[in-house]
């Protein structure tokens, strides 16, 4: 046993916070734990968390992993944290947070954002001055819908940190925030790697904004040693380095390998996401792709659809039907679902960008009007999203010769084989489902080796603790794969129409 190596991976959702025990020696798993947040919903598309949840949840969580893992806290040598992109949390001067956090699928600034928007002049101006087109979920158009709504919270504002930026504050003392989740931020050019603090200026003329960002680091450097009041909270040792951590998606990179080119991790969760690495800042000239940072020292090309799980779940309590059922009736029903299509944007959709869209159904008739097509056509419908995004990524010259799929919808061999045959690519999952706690954990192993003098690649730690199941790999089918092409021109079809 002494030569274990135990590193803490915290990954803060929308949904909860889950907390993973590493053994970067064995590259094992030793144990897990959960714990919930809730959201504070409301008209306008307001979607907030009160930030003392994500603190009583990260040591909820903590607890449970070390108890699941049965290991002493005090064997602790590193933590990294990956939290939801793009939210906002401020402070004061005494480090007190003002508000709830706005969330990444809060839309209550849209309007700000347009005006922003206008601002870089349009999306090409967007791209030409940060890399990244702004949308109302990034971080910039919440502070100027603060300035707007609540001037006098605006007024005291001292710090503005994203969420994993905030728990890193929590965790040492420190302000600072990693490329990777600043790429998000809206103020922050992808290529440079700077903050662009000229924008803010634009907000608030007096300087106060840029003057409250965070220290910019490196995803290879440790924020801090942990505060001791808060070791003795967790349980764990006071000697623990705290990482620099990153965003979801950069940390979901890292738990799958995608650390090199060629590789694609594609997320079908609520909402799905797909994203490779580049060596270079090669921005797209479509704005739907973002080129954000990576967390480990490159790029990380992303498209993400708003509408996935969220849409195959609402068909589901449709006709109330429970997990292993719904997968049965999307197996009975033929590629093409006897020509029902879904396009499934409920949410309104960013990719294909179609903000204000609804989602509607076509082809129906009095024989193909079936539970089993209507099944079908949901999970055939959020796919061709994917595609279409991927069809992005790869017309910005990456290549695409594996797929690693994470997320819910990552656990159905049927869905595993229709994402096989639509992007004409094999398939695989993870033995580890939570693939941002586990990039998180060994993001920290790397940045605690780093720092010791005894530097293990990242490279060498993702070989050693991402854990492909084999017995989860999916082969596209010719003839499935042929089947498909009609079916998705008939897709893009729909949306040039809309």
């Amino acid at each position: 046993m002494a030569h274990q190596q135990l590193y803490l991976g915290i990954d803060c959702g929308t949904q909860g916070t889950k907390a993973l025990i590493l053994d970067a020696h064995s590259g094992q798993v030793l144990g897990q734990g959960a714990a919930e947040h809730s959201l504070i919903s409301g008209a306008n598309g307001r979607r907030e968390q009160d930030t003392r949840q994500w603190l009583d949840a990260f040591a909820l969580a903590t607890r449970r992993a070390l108890q699941a893992a049965n290991v002493d806290g005090q064997g602790i040598r590193g933590i990294a944290v990956s939290g939801q992109q793009h939210g906002l949390v401020l402070l004061d001067h005494q480090g007190q947070v003002l508000r709830p956090a706005k969330l990444w699928c809060d839309t209550e600034s849209t309007p700000q954002n347009d005006r922003l928007l206008a601002l870089l002049g349009g999306e090409k101006g967007s791209l030409e001055r940060l890399g990244v087109v702004i949308a109302p979920g990034y971080t910039l158009s919440k502070l100027l819908w603060t300035r707007d709504h609540h001037p006098q919270v605006f007024a005291r504002i001292a710090h503005i940190l994203l969420p994993h930026d905030y728990l890193n504050y929590w965790l040492t003392g420190r302000c600072c925030s990693e490329y990777g989740d600043a790429s998000g931020t809206g103020y922050f050019d992808v290529r440079t790697r700077q903050w662009d603090t000229q924008l803010l200026r634009e907000i608030d003329p007096s300087g106060r904004l840029e003057a409250a960002l965070p220290e910019l680091v490196g995803a290879d450097q440790p924020v801090g040693t942990i505060r001791p009041d808060i070791a003795a909270l967790l349980g764990v040792n006071p000697q623990a380095r705290v990482a620099s951590g990153g965003g979801d998606n950069m940390m979901g990179a890292i738990g799958t390998g995608n650390i090199q080119p060629g590789a694609i991790t594609m997320s079908l969760g609520s909402s799905g996401t797909v994203y490779a690495y580049a060596d270079q800042p090669r921005v797209s000239f479509d704005g739907s792709v973002a080129t954000f940072c990576s967390s480990s020292g490159g790029w990380l090309p992303l498209i993400c659809t708003m509408n996935l799980t969220n849409a195959t779940g609402a068909i589901r309590e449709l006709f109330e039907l429970d997990l292993d059922r719904f997968n049965e009736l999307v197996a009975q029903a033929p590629i093409g679902a006897e020509g029902v299509s879904l396009l499934p944007f409920f949410n309104g959709e960013r990719v294909p960008a179609l903000p204000h869209a609804t989602g509607s159904l076509h082809g129906l008739t009095l024989d193909n009007l079936t539970q089993a097509n209507l099944c079908r056509a949901a999970v055939e419908g959020t796919t061709f999203g994917l595609r279409y995004g991927l069809d992005l990524l790869r017309q910005n010259g990456l290549q695409s010769r594996s797929i690693c799929l994470i997320g819910g919808g990552s656990k159905s061999p049927v869905w595993r084989q229709i994402v096989a045959d639509i992007m004409n690519t094999p398939v695989i999952c993870t033995e580890q489902s939570e693939a941002a706690a586990l990039g998180a954990a060994i993001q920290a192993a790397w940045c605690v080796s780093l720092a010791d003098g005894a530097a293990v690649s990242l490279k060498v730690l993702c070989e050693r603790c991402v854990q492909l199941d084999l017995s989860s790999e999916t082969l596209p089918v010719a003839a499935n794969v042929a089947a498909y092409e009609p079916l998705y021109k008939r897709y893009r079809q729909h949306v040039a129409t809309l």
